[in-house]
């Protein structure tokens, strides 16, 4: 018996009483397991940045009155959309280049494609409709902002290979994942500035350092299978290196609303979020899976306290 058969569709890592198994006809789970439409903590993490860059770009504009309430919840919206769609893309794309090294790991074997149940032709016909998802929401921005998503995907293209030649696979992640800080502002204004610059880098920091949490549950099978990672990198440092890579997303996020000069309140965010990662640093056990997997969650709420900071500190807020 197989390890899909064992788990009746589902993949081993994820909930069985998600909605993709009560909404969706069976035929359609693999392709939503394919997509991580069953774990959203992906695209809410690819999400926030997104969300962060564009209410930081609403404050800088109402300081001048140039502020548009209905384009930012457009832009909102449209990140939402694009976040899910490209989230899914990345997944299908990561699960075709990985499909080899899943198949030895136990917590991904289970996987529409190592256990069977979609071919590497469905899958890849899966990943240009999401991918043509996220071009129809990119043509949406304007010209500036368009090119500059079309470069992330050189990055995008990377990070699958990055765990075969670099300790730092998170740090691809990063630089990916964070994107979004940047398109948010180039988005509104058409250009860049120090502020999302400064906001890009530390979600990145933040993204190595959650993420580095999330792959302490596989660093034994990492080892026997030879992927490298930071967790297997920082190892019993792994609380130093988290309270480095989270204190450096403060500081930066700290310059950033200073060059954005943002309301009070935002910094109130970042206080609130501050003790969340102090929680996350005091209470993690590197050789407890569950709990790793709970502590790289909890993200994505430090994520919404740092975005409705933002929001609240705008003035129609």
């Amino acid at each position: 018996m197989t390890k899909s058969d064992d788990l009746n569709g589902r993949v081993y890592d994820a909930p069985s009483n998600n909605w993709v198994y009560k909404v969706l006809p069976r035929a359609a789970w693999p392709y939503a397991q394919l997509a991580r439409w069953d774990r959203p903590i992906g695209w809410q993490l690819l999400m926030w940045p997104c969300f962060w860059s564009s209410a930081l770009a609403a404050n800088s504009a109402a300081e001048t009155g140039n502020l548009s309430v209905a384009l930012f919840a457009f832009h909102l919206f449209l990140f939402f959309v694009g976040s899910v769609a490209m989230r899914g893309a990345g997944c299908t794309y990561n699960d075709l280049v990985d499909h080899d090294i899943d198949n030895e790991v136990l917590r991904t074997r289970s996987r529409p494609l190592p256990s069977g149940r979609v071919t590497r032709f469905e899958a890849k016909v899966f990943l240009a409709l999401q991918a043509l998802v996220g071009l129809l929401v990119l043509i949406q921005f304007n010209g500036f902002a368009i090119i500059l998503g079309i470069l992330s995907l050189a990055v995008v293209a990377v990070y699958p290979f990055a765990k075969r030649f670099t300790d730092w696979p998170q740090f691809f992640l990063g630089l990916a994942f964070s994107w979004g800080g940047l398109m948010g502002w180039a988005a509104m204004f058409g250009s860049l500035a120090w502020a999302p610059v400064l906001l890009y880098v530390g979600s990145v920091a933040w993204t190595i350092g959650y993420d580095t949490i999330y792959a302490h549950q596989d660093k034994e099978d990492d080892a026997l299978v030879g992927v490298r990672s930071t967790a297997r990198l920082f190892g019993d440092n792994t609380k130093l290196w988290l309270a480095g890579l989270y204190g450096l997303t403060l500081v930066l996020l700290l310059l950033g609303y200073a060059a954005a000069d943002v309301g009070l309140l935002a910094y109130l965010g970042l206080i609130v979020a501050a003790v969340m990662f102090a929680w996350q640093i005091v209470v993690l056990d590197i050789d407890n899976p569950d709990q790793c997997l709970a502590l790289f969650k909890s993200n994505t709420r430090v994520g919404a306290v740092i975005f409705v900071g933002l929001v609240l500190s705008l003035p129609f807020a």
